[in-house]
């Protein structure tokens, strides 16, 4: 995504949970970073041209036997700055000559941090004693030699440098929102011992995917765009359009999975709002016929994959001339679909990036592939898609199959459909609907015991999910209101028919993703 004429940070992952909110932060300051796998080559880092490097955090020890460590030589001869963060810093001071051993006890939470070198860069204009996030099992006990402790906390290291080599390591994670002045020690690394310029804008990938993309399709090829009608989809398409106009063909698809009459009222609204060239198809035998039966969450979701390019591959061929397919994949998207965060596992596939079919006859574009979704917001008020659209909550490309917890049947997709309705009517009513992030029904797979007019039942259990989160990385559950959760409640069990409990999930991302499956 990102033009040759911006700096840019790389950022390399040794599987830390916090890895993506180092680059929200940095992107925060004005510095487009990348994500890449510990495992990278020195020579594939060198090609892009950082201005420096960070190190992530992880779960591992440096004494493990199978413990990630970057390429051979890449501390001892990089020419760039280094940010080493927790499990980072343990790394370089392991690879460096110093000394790592276990700590008495796992250090987790707050701690207070004391800066006892005044003359660190890393630390320029901060507090002698502030609050930091710990998070890590193992400690320095001896510096590399040449390197010196520049903050503590009681009597561990907890940060150090080499300034002649350009090299710094925190014990702490300052890229959380528990060490409140984290983004300070970020922004000295970048701008005061990297040198950046801050030249980053998500508004910058406007014109640089216009031009890639109109050069792309040349001055004849045609784009499907699968559009529903979400934020991702809507401003990719908007992009899309801005570089092409009307040689992009976009296709609203009824996958039989969408919320109650969200196919009609999105498709309408979609015509009018964003003038696009839109056609709705409604294929929702497709997909329900395949589903049957299937229990496995990855299966479901493979399964609608490859079903919906094959119906764009055939709408294609009905237009003629179309070569590409433009998808709203967003970063989270790829980071979870996709194991790029080297030791990291695959959470989860989302059927545009880990369901795709191993042979497509349809390009892809990815034109928001790199954005964080209040990135990919900004961008779409710079194009002029309606807040309506842009304040939507995110729901799943695999749709509510994902949100009923086993077989997908008409009968479970009726129940869920008028429980997310009800929901979605108290939260607005409750003028909450803007205050979360997302807020959905799920429909479990076990029935329970309950009584209705004095007469004993055995039904179905709702569970409501309700998040707060800036992108959809990390996440924690909504303390809503406990006489809107009595609303929800009792409309649910009294209008829905086959439900006799209601429960409200108040787990938070990480350690449970926002989505069940």
């Amino acid at each position: 995504m990102q033009s040759e004429s911006h700096e840019r940070i790389i950022i390399l992952d040794f599987g830390s949970q916090y890895t993506q909110l180092i680059a929200r932060r940095v992107r925060e300051a004005g510095v487009y970073c990348e994500i890449l796998p510990y495992s990278v080559s020195v020579e594939e880092i060198q090609s892009r041209e950082p201005k420096g490097l960070i190190l992530s955090g992880g779960p591992s020890s440096v004494y493990d036997d199978d413990a990630p460590k970057p390429q051979t030589g890449l501390l001892a001869t990089t020419p760039y700055p280094v940010l080493g963060i927790c499990y980072g810093l343990q790394l370089m001071a392991h690879g460096l000559g110093g000394k790592v051993l276990p700590s008495k006890s796992r250090e987790y939470g707050y701690a207070r941090l004391t800066v006892v070198d005044s003359t660190s860069r890393l630390f320029a204009g901060l507090p002698k004693e502030m609050d930091v996030w710990m998070s890590h099992g193992d400690h320095v006990t001896e510096l590399p030699d040449g390197f010196r402790m520049t903050a503590q906390t009681a009597d561990a290291v907890n940060a150090f440098e080499s300034p002649a080599r350009r090299i710094y390591g925190l014990q702490f994670h300052p890229e959380v929102a528990h060490t409140p002045l984290g983004a300070q020690i970020l922004r000295n690394f970048l701008f005061e011992i990297c040198e950046c310029k801050g030249d980053w804008t998500p508004a910058a990938a406007i014109e640089e995917q216009t031009e890639r993309i109109h050069d792309c399709l040349g001055e004849n090829g045609q784009a499907i765009c699968g559009l529903s009608g979400g934020v991702d989809s809507s401003v990719a398409a908007a992009l899309v359009h801005r570089a092409v106009g009307d040689r992009q063909i976009c296709l609203f698809i009824n996958n039989g999975l969408l919320r109650e009459g969200e196919f009609e009222a999105t498709l309408a609204l979609l015509k009018q709002k964003l003038k696009l060239n839109i056609r709705g198809v409604d294929a929702s035998e497709r997909f329900l016929v395949p589903l049957q039966g299937v229990f496995d969450p990855e299966a479901k979701r493979k399964i609608i994959g490859a079903t919906f390019i094959d119906v764009f591959e055939e709408e294609a061929k009905r237009i003629g001339n179309v070569g590409f397919l433009v998808q709203g994949t967003l970063y989270p998207d790829v980071i979870e679909s996709v194991s790029v965060r080297g030791p990291s596992v695959t959470i989860k596939s989302h059927h545009n990036v880990g369901g795709l079919p191993e042979k497509m006859n349809l390009q892809l574009i990815e034109p928001l592939r790199e954005l964080f979704k209040d990135e990919v917001r900004l961008i779409g008020r710079e194009l002029g898609v309606p807040e309506e659209i842009l304040t939507r909550h995110p729901f799943p490309g695999p749709g509510l199959a994902v949100r009923i917890l086993g077989d997908v049947t008409e009968e479970r997709l009726r129940i869920l459909r008028a429980a997310d309705r009800i929901l979605d009517e108290e939260l607005r009513q409750a003028e909450l609907y803007g205050s979360v992030w997302q807020a959905f029904a799920v429909l479990l797979p076990i029935s329970t015991v309950g009584v209705m007019g004095d007469e004993r039942t055995y039904e179905r259990v709702i569970a409501i999910r309700a998040v707060t989160s800036v992108d959809g990385m990390t996440a924690d559950w909504a303390r809503l209101p406990h006489d809107l959760l009595a609303r929800v409640s009792t409309r649910i069990v009294s209008e829905v028919k086959g439900v006799n409990r209601v429960v409200y999930d108040i787990s938070s991302k990480p350690p449970s993703t926002i989505e069940w499956e």
